[in-house]
């Protein structure tokens, strides 16, 4: 049975989490944290090769003056444009992810979600971002929602699977933790916020729910599934409290990029400033580093 959320209790917690004071030397490792596990992402109506190629150029080396920054985890696009990362990415490393299965809707026929999904894989993709259908999930349709996510998990095989429940829409808490653990028990190798196409994205509050369910399912199971926000993240502030609320919630085990991800198209330039100021004392522009 889903557990029922206290919601007083739970914004209490994500609130005393977001206080955390993180010093210098801890600051500097968090960053480089982040951005060693963070999906940049490009999804948006307008891109191109070339937006794709230049965004891949930035994943593998986002401060070329910078060494000591590691490449990002992946790279997020649409399924017609993965061969372009993939080809763009060859031998550094970062990987390949594409959204999928009518995004970021949800809305169409589990053949044509199932094509798509089988289109972005036979192009390369190294991990699928799926999103369930809200509709069908606020109508109770629970089975049919995880019916169709362990027929993609099926198709994807080895292929990461990473399971948007767009908690924005979802409604309450209780929701949030009722579709986490249908995710979950359905195959989900990661479970993820949102899609960042709604108004209300990832916070605080649905991050600790989420968390929640994956530590209640791995001690149930035995099998550790991941966490991915997405959507609104912009700030190394931000980003810097998601990992508390992983390491409090998780542990330490789950802070790495095969079990945590953020998924930003901004974030990355943030993070990079901040750290300059951290190793020099002072801010960099934007100028500085690389243009996606």
């Amino acid at each position: 049975m889903t557990a029922t959320v206290d919601a007083v209790m739970l914004e209490a917690r994500a609130g005393a989490l977001s206080k955390r004071s993180i010093k210098t030397t801890a600051k500097m490792a968090g960053i480089r944290l982040a951005i060693e596990c963070m999906d940049l992402t490009t999804l948006e109506g307008k891109d191109s090769e070339g937006r794709v190629r230049s965004l891949c150029a930035k994943a593998v080396r986002p401060a070329p003056h910078l060494p000591d920054v590691p490449s990002v985890a992946a790279v997020c696009v649409y399924p017609n444009l993965v061969r372009v990362a993939k080809d763009a990415l060859r031998g550094s490393g970062v990987k390949v992810a594409s959204v999928a299965t009518a995004f970021p809707s949800g809305l169409s026929s589990l053949e044509v979600k199932l094509a798509d999904t089988k289109a972005a894989i036979a192009s390369g993709a190294d991990e699928i971002d799926m999103v369930i259908d809200r509709g069908a999930f606020l109508s109770g349709h629970y089975a049919a929602i995880a019916d169709e996510i362990a027929a993609v998990k099926a198709l994807c095989g080895p292929v990461h699977l990473k399971v948007i429940l767009e908690t924005g829409e979802l409604g309450t808490y209780d929701n949030v933790r009722r579709a986490s653990d249908l995710a979950l028990d359905a195959g989900a190798d990661v479970i993820k916020t949102s899609t960042g196409k709604v108004g209300t994205n990832a916070t605080f509050p649905v991050a600790v729910v989420m968390c929640e369910a994956i530590r209640d399912y791995a001690r149930r199971t035995g099998r550790r599934v991941g966490l991915k926000v997405a959507g609104g993240c912009r700030t190394t502030k931000q980003a810097l409290t998601y990992l508390v609320i992983v390491k409090e919630t998780l542990g330490e085990g789950w802070l790495n990029p095969d079990l945590f991800r953020i998924g930003a198209s901004s974030l990355l330039d943030d993070l990079l400033m901040q750290y300059e100021k951290e190793l020099t004392g002072n801010y960099a522009g934007p100028d500085y580093f690389p243009k996606d």
